[in-house]
């Protein structure tokens, strides 16, 4: 089951950072590493801020094909200043898909799950953090959970 457009735009409103520092993203990346690992989950976790990537590791089962949809999907984030999975759903609300729709090359950008905008309060988007390796859903989830658990809400 998915996530709503309602609700994925609550999360977005609700998960943003005062700051957001080098040492946040190693602690926000170590902390989406061990929620991974606690569940066995094969996946890549990436931490981009104003162009530059912060955080990376790769866990045992994902592959260098993660690596490519976290740039995908990084790249929507980057260009529509909200999450990859409600930039997908706003077009499937529409009755079409992102790669149908966009105008864009998708093997350059995804509108799939797994990639959340880095916001800090008065700023606006300054980068990503983004999963790759489980469907689509549970990548956005996962990567909520982690936001949630950092942030302390």
């Amino acid at each position: 089951m998915g996530v709503g457009i309602e609700e994925l735009e609550a999360q977005e409103r609700r998960l943003v950072f005062p700051r957001f520092t080098h040492e946040d993203a190693w602690a926000l990346g170590c902390l989406l590493v061990e929620l991974a690992r606690e569940r066995r989950a094969p996946v890549a976790v990436d931490i981009h801020r104003a162009g530059q990537q912060l955080f990376h590791a790769a866990l045992p089962g994902s592959t260098p094909d993660n690596d490519a949809w976290i740039a995908r999907k990084r790249r929507v984030v980057e260009r529509y200043g909200s999450a990859s999975y409600l930039v997908g759903a706003r077009f499937r609300a529409k009755g079409t898909t992102f790669e149908d729709s966009s105008r864009l090359d998708p093997d350059t950008y995804a509108a799939h799950g797994g990639s959340f905008p880095v916001t800090v309060e008065g700023v606006g988007v300054i980068g990503a953090v983004t999963v790759s390796g489980l469907p689509q859903v549970q990548d956005h989830r996962l990567v909520v959970e982690a936001l949630e658990t950092y942030l302390g809400l």
